[in-house]
């Protein structure tokens, strides 16, 4: 099996650190697990997250077949389009990011600061697409018009979820393997969480090689769990094809969409207490769209008693600090 190129961008490997203070906090309730946390903020690339690792096999592709423009989409404060845009400023590529104003009744931090402003910084040309507008269809129209002027278009889809994407995070969770193994650490389970599914994918390919019983849950930020299961599944079987190796049959993704809320996006009060709590407790700042929402459920579920106190409990960050800087009103209260 021949390994994809790829490119460096992150900094490796990610710390991995007990967070026993917030295990304490939570423990004043009831019995906690002992809690974890993969640092994929760390990942020192344009601000950090878990982008850079997906961007360095899909920019690698890109530059194979003599792309000049990266394309790909979003909403307005999307964190891949932050990273897209600071990985083709990286490697002298032109960067068209088509973004979404799907996200309703935000401030005007939201359209002028955190992910977009840094949009800008980095040098990307931003279209902004009306909430309803087919994405798909203007991506096609993009690729046709930078094509006629001459220049070599590479779409990455949103979040860089697909098959060659999401190996970065067999990868990746091939890498906390080994860190939790130096460290005498049981992977007992693991929670993120889960949006456009390469993430998601992409461990569970991870915990089938290492051959582990680890269980991995998804705490969806932006669909019902049905069709989150069905992209994270299907990503799982892409990633076999585009390795031609077989399929097992594994166990089907677990997805929690309790936290999602009025929708993608949009604050609740539990991603609020988990922000401030994180915070206040291990200095370490989560997002208000997909790591607050993930550490909701966390939270949630250990205080409904779903994980053992002896189990250890690995909270994947992805990143996103950056768009706390878009939410001010959701923490001035």
């Amino acid at each position: 099996m021949n390994r994809p190129d790829t490119i460096r961008l992150a900094t490796l490997p990610t710390p991995f650190e007990p967070l026993s203070r917030l295990a304490d906090a939570l423990g004043r309730t009831g019995p906690a697990p002992s809690i974890w946390m993969k640092r994929d903020d760390c990942t020192g690339f344009a601000g950090g997250g878990n982008k850079a690792r997906k961007l360095e096999y899909l920019v690698a592709d890109a530059l194979k077949h003599g792309a000049d423009t990266l394309v790909t989409l979003g909403a307005i404060q999307s964190n891949h389009a932050r990273q897209t845009a600071a990985a083709a400023a990286r490697h002298g590529l032109g960067c068209v990011l088509l973004l979404t104003d799907s996200v309703t009744n935000r401030s005007e931090a939201y359209r002028t600061n955190g992910n977009w402003l840094l949009d800008r910084i980095f040098g990307a040309q931003v279209r902004l697409l009306a909430a309803g507008e087919d994405s798909s269809a203007v991506a096609a129209e993009t690729l046709t018009a930078l094509s006629a002027q001459g220049r070599t278009p590479y779409l990455i889809p949103v979040g860089g979820s697909n098959a060659l994407g999401s190996l970065a995070y067999r990868d990746a969770f091939l890498e906390l393997a080994a860190q939790a193994e130096s460290q005498n650490c049981t992977l007992d389970r693991i929670v993120l969480p889960t949006g456009s599914g390469g993430t998601h994918a992409g461990i569970l390919a991870g915990v089938e090689a290492a051959g582990l019983p680890c269980r991995v849950h998804g705490i969806s930020v932006s669909r019902p769990s049905e069709q989150a299961q069905a992209i994270v599944s299907g990503l799982v079987r892409d990633m076999a094809a585009l390795e031609g190796r077989q399929h097992s049959k594994a166990t089907e993704p677990a997805i929690d969409d309790s936290q999602i809320g009025p929708g993608y996006g949009q604050p609740t009060a539990a991603m609020v207490e988990a922000v401030e709590l994180v915070a206040r407790t291990e200095g370490i700042l989560l997002d208000p769209v997909y790591t607050g929402k993930a550490m909701a459920g966390l939270i949630s579920r250990v205080r409904s008693g779903a994980f053992a106190p002896g189990e250890t409990v690995i909270f994947w960050h992805t990143g996103g600090a950056p768009g706390l800087f878009a939410y001010p009103e959701a923490f001035i209260g």
